[in-house]
């Protein structure tokens, strides 16, 4: 009877401190990408056996409500939200103890906060009740086009020859190329005259 108390109460104490360890998901603060692009987002976790829980995937886009887009166990059983199926893939790294969502063929609306979060799992013991639902602190995701740097014109300029008849209409060209952004603004000068401003704007499209 007294070796059944002791070991009765070194089990329950061992219960105590695998119940007690604290759960974490670990989560970069923010990450960017680019319309068309890839990106991996990561959390990784403590406290807990990856592998024996259903983890998910949640985003929030600026305002509006949770959104629900991954449920995972394994790559055998998982689901994911039509919106982002076939371009978004969860995984587990178990001896990382990483939960992972790799993005490609980002879009604009993919911009969100998103959260990785460990599903319930019923607590086989004499509790009877299920563990809560824990999330990370969230992912701030920016999709936005990427930004070119500022370029300076290449001017290069060419002049008519001499003509000999004084009704002839000559005109003098200059040249901007390789420049960006692909508008420019320009003075130009004809000996003792006044400067003439001249604007050109893009012919090209906003993305090019």
């Amino acid at each position: 009877m007294t070796t059944m108390t002791i070991f009765l109460s070194l089990l329950l104490t061992f219960l105590s401190c695998v119940q007690s360890e604290e759960v974490t998901l670990i989560q970069p603060e923010a990450e960017n990408g680019h319309p068309g692009g890839s990106l991996r987002l990561t959390c990784k976790t403590s406290g807990f056996d990856l592998d024996s829980y259903t983890m998910s995937w949640v985003r929030q886009v600026p305002g509006q409500g949770l959104e629900w887009i991954v449920y995972y166990y394994a790559s055998y059983s998982n689901d994911y939200a039509p919106a982002i199926k076939d371009r978004f893939t969860a995984s587990k790294d178990t001896s990382n103890n990483i939960f992972a969502l790799e993005m490609k063929s980002l879009k604009i609306e993919d911009t969100a906060i998103y959260y990785c979060a460990k599903s319930p799992k019923y607590i086989q013991d004499w509790v009877g009740d299920y563990e809560p639902l824990i999330f990370g602190a969230g992912t701030q995701l920016t999709v936005e086009p990427g930004q070119k740097s500022i370029v300076k014109p290449k001017l290069s300029a060419f002049y008519p020859p001499k003509s000999s008849s004084k009704d002839a209409v000559q005109a003098a060209v200059c040249l901007a190329s390789d420049f960006f952004p692909k508008d420019i603004s320009m003075q130009l000068a004809f000996g003792d005259k006044p400067k003439a401003n001249v604007t050109r704007p893009s012919v090209l499209k906003p993305d090019e």
